[in-house]
């Protein structure tokens, strides 16, 4: 993950470039490149998935004579460092891009490269090509699927029974709240961490930014009244969290759960592999639930997902090639580099022997099993603020660059504001934010 979560680019280099008609200039023509070699934009910065991306570069070397460099960079940079390259006129051929807005306006501009060659090869779990009127432009290596983290053998102490409402969990985080134990955290400030983690209830209840005509239908009709009772819940919650949820980001919702700090936590597999890492005697004191809707009539996991776009350059078709001999022949060696992280999207991977193979996969099999069913059972809905509405567009992505989301939670949660009034305000802000 990750949860994705503005990939780079900043709240002010977004809004200008997508309200401001300034998109174009980032993007100038591309001057050729060298041939017969590949460069390669990764944002996965483990050391494991780093070194599973060399030794796969080296053996295509190898075999082919085609050099591949590989340059790593943190998230938060990778879209900057991207489009800087564009503009320099020495593109990266292939670079990893975990944010659909970004992936719109590369190829609004022209500077992506269809995929459908390699992905029509395949089935695909839902909404994970992020297909721009039947093109593939993007191919999706995982799931960031946010879920909630609870402490399993906390609740078989005190008789507790997996919720499925939202009093329930309220109840039980308040039950299990004590002797430097905390009920829960979600983050409630004006973040990334925020927008991927914390609206999932709102959205398992029925709850929509935009109706299917784009117009802003969070505070339209029944869904004032539900992301106001949404909000309450959130600051129920918020009275079982360690100081600080305002200010929690990535780290902090991973590190609370791991410490055995808090008793619920949002977030997608990475959690399990920090628990072996980290706090081996809590990897099996866990368990997993989605989000779920109030009444307990819906479940829902949290969208967000990572993959590889190639750009139209001078080395475009030894790029093609490259990632078509990568994802036949190294995908699963790229996967085990971060076994419950990297959820695979492509759906034959689940029953492939190599990948079951893993000793994570084998030892977390009924998670994994729970993993899969979030994206193969219809009834488990899957959504994100950047993915709402009724298609992959520029303003659910503009609402999740601003914030806006986060900022109700923070108007209910920090200053007590009446629910539907925060709902309100952030409708009002929406409506402004796309009429420009």
């Amino acid at each position: 993950m990750t949860k994705k979560i503005g990939g780079g680019l900043s709240r002010r280099q977004f809004v200008a470039s997508v309200g401001a008609g300034a998109v174009a200039s980032i993007f100038a023509p591309a001057v050729h490149a060298r041939q017969k070699s590949v460069r390669m934009l990764n944002n996965e910065t483990s050391i494991d998935t780093i070194r599973a991306l060399r030794v796969a570069a080296a053996e295509y070397e190898r075999a082919t004579g085609v050099s591949v460099t590989v340059d790593s960079a943190p998230l938060e940079d990778t879209f900057t460092k991207l489009t800087t390259s564009i503009r320099a006129g020495k593109p990266f051929d292939i670079a990893t891009v975990p944010y659909a807005a970004h992936i719109l306006l590369l190829a609004g501009e022209g500077r992506l490269v269809p995929l459908n060659a390699l992905t029509d090869k395949y089935k695909w779990g839902p909404k994970s090509l992020m297909e721009i009127d039947g093109t593939a432009y993007f191919y999706p290596y995982d799931y960031n699927l946010a879920w909630v983290y609870y402490r399993k053998d906390l609740y078989e102490a005190k008789g507790l029974k997996v919720p499925s409402i939202w009093s329930e969990l309220s109840e039980n985080a308040k039950a299990l709240q004590g002797d430097g134990m905390f009920g829960a955290l979600f983050p409630v400030g004006a973040n990334a961490a925020a927008n991927w983690l914390s609206p999932g209830f709102m959205f398992a209840d029925g709850v929509n930014i935009f109706d299917d005509k784009w117009n802003v239908a969070l505070d339209a009709g029944a869904n004032l009244g539900k992301a106001s009772a949404y909000l309450d819940l959130m600051a129920d919650l918020h009275k079982t969290m360690p100081a600080g949820a305002n200010q929690a980001s990535y780290s902090e919702t991973i590190s609370n759960f791991v410490a055995g700090k808090v008793a619920h936590a949002p977030y997608s597999g990475r959690m399990i592999e920090t628990l072996e890492r980290n706090a081996p005697d809590l990897a099996s004191k866990f368990g997993i639930f989605p989000y779920m809707a109030s009444a307990g009539k819906a479940e829902l996991v949290s969208m967000a997902n990572d993959g590889w776009v190639v750009t139209k350059s001078e080395n475009s078709e030894e790029a093609m090639k490259f990632l078509e001999w990568f994802t036949e022949n190294q995908y699963i060696n790229y996967l085990h580099s971060a076994p419950m992280h990297f959820q695979p999207a492509r759906m034959d991977v689940y029953e492939d022997p190599r990948w079951l193979a893993h000793p994570m996969i084998e030892k977390h099999a009924g998670i994994v099993a729970e993993m899969k069913r979030f994206i193969t059972d219809p009834s488990v809905k899957m959504t994100g603020i950047d993915t709402d509405g009724p298609h992959l567009d520029l303003r659910p992505a503009k609402v999740f660059e601003r914030f806006i989301i986060p900022e109700m939670l923070e108007n209910r949660c920090l200053k007590n504001m009446p629910g539907e009034q925060c709902v309100k305000i952030a409708s009002d802000k929406i409506r402004q934010l796309i009429a420009g």
